[in-house]
């Protein structure tokens, strides 16, 4: 039995605490069940992971808008949605022990052009990934109706989230999502109290933090997800980061996790060209450590962690959980492994494919085809190509397509984008 300080307790300042500072980390599983919402797969998943010993479990991102979709077979918590998947889903996840806090987000521009609903964001400025950029919708940007409405579903969401039993959420604000692009000096072009100074960008988050602790009670953990830099030249930088975290700081936030980049610059699936990324088997330690110094808040980091030694030269950077999503991805059980002492690891092929974006959305399915063994009942299988993942999602979500456009009819929703758009 090993006494690393990873098997630690910790201990939010809302929330119950948690075993121990190892995090399965947020990966967007694209499993929704009928109606968008979670199933017996997903539960399946769950439950697996509880099994294997992490002390939290956050979810892959929950949509707030039904109409703002990062993927067709996204899992929607709003007004609508019915309480009972969500109990069980809840009650799978912390079966085995863990705590579990439901990630609640927004796409805001990053919505591809064939899905129905809005694209939207602070400025209507596309994203641009190079030959893949026909891909993406254009997005329209967003009034100030729209964006004290997007406020209201963060904590709508959030609310029923507590009601289903969730111990706490994390509102996303980093991969280039809505949050993010309005943090992003590059996406945020606005001249009004949203755009401009980084006091005015982020005052979409803060407004969303304030909401939903609001609706939620003491008990109710939230988080905030931030990137440490979008490594994009003259984006959202550390300096920046630095001052969110300080912003977040008296509005009740229990842990900021770090991670970094977007769709753009996709240095969450390690493909950024920055050093600080590629010097280390956690992409964005250096960056962390800087932040660490000064941060009022508990950190957590995010990205490439596959090794015990790794995670605690996270801890012992100043960082106080350690997040990890592709290696658990693969097995679950390295927690339960890394505390009997095993020197466990995961080790991947890397994507070779030139394309950043090609890449990273390939490394992706590979990984999300190991959710969907996992919530089959099978085992991983470590030798998946991912160029063939990549060609298997993109059947299984046109076929999750059809159903999602049909559930939104039955919502009496039809807007759709128009053609996809160099």
């Amino acid at each position: 039995m090993t006494t690393s300080p990873l098997f630690t307790p910790f201990a939010p300042a809302h929330g119950p605490a948690l075993a121990n500072r190892i995090v399965k980390a947020a990966m967007e599983e694209n499993m929704a069940g009928p109606g968008q919402l979670p199933g017996e797969r997903i539960r399946r998943l769950y439950r697996r992971w509880s099994e294997g010993g992490a002390g939290l479990i956050i979810t892959g991102n929950v949509m707030v808008h039904a109409e703002a979709m990062t993927g067709p077979a996204g899992i929607v918590l709003d007004e609508q949605s019915p309480p009972e998947p969500f109990r069980a889903w809840a009650d799978a996840a912390k079966s085995g022990g863990a705590r579990v806090w439901m990630q609640i987000n927004h796409p805001g521009r990053q919505v591809m052009a064939n899905m129905p609903g809005v694209a939207w964001g602070p400025s209507a400025v596309k994203v641009n990934v190079g030959k893949q950029s026909k891909r993406l919708a254009r997005p329209a940007e967003m009034t100030a109706v729209q964006i004290g409405q997007t406020v209201a579903r963060f904590a709508e969401t959030a609310r029923r989230a507590e009601e289903a039993g969730f111990d706490g959420v994390e509102i996303h604000a980093a991969h280039g999502y809505l949050l993010s692009q309005f943090l992003s000096p590059l996406v945020n072009r606005r001249a009004d109290e949203w755009g401009g100074s980084l006091e005015n960008r982020a005052r979409l988050l803060l407004d969303i933090v304030r909401a939903v602790r609001d609706v939620v009670s003491p008990a109710f953990a939230v988080a905030v997800k931030l990137n440490s830099a979008d490594f994009q030249r003259g984006g959202f930088d550390a300096a920046d980061a630095g001052r969110v975290i300080e912003m977040l700081a008296p509005l009740g936030v229990d842990v900021v996790e770090l991670s970094g980049g977007s769709y753009e610059s996709p240095a969450m699936s390690g493909r950024s060209a920055d050093e600080r990324t590629v010097a280390r088997e956690a992409y964005f330690l250096t960056l962390a450590e800087e932040l660490a110094r000064t941060s009022p808040l508990p950190l957590m980091l995010t990205g490439g962690i596959v090794r015990r030694p790794v995670a605690e030269q996270v801890l012992a950077g100043g960082i106080d959980l350690a997040g990890m999503g592709t290696a658990l991805a693969v097995d679950p059980d390295l927690p339960k492994k890394w505390l009997h002492g095993e020197d466990a690891a995961v080790e991947l092929a890397p994507v070779a494919i030139r394309d950043k974006a090609l890449a990273s959305a390939a490394g992706m399915a590979r990984v999300r085809r190991q959710l969907r063994r996992a919530g089959a009942g099978r085992s991983p299988r470590l030798r998946t190509n991912p160029k063939l993942a990549l060609a298997k999602e993109t059947v299984l979500q046109q076929r999750a397509l059809r159903r999602y456009r049909g559930w939104l009819d039955r919502r009496g929703i039809s807007r759709t984008f128009s053609a996809p758009q160099p």
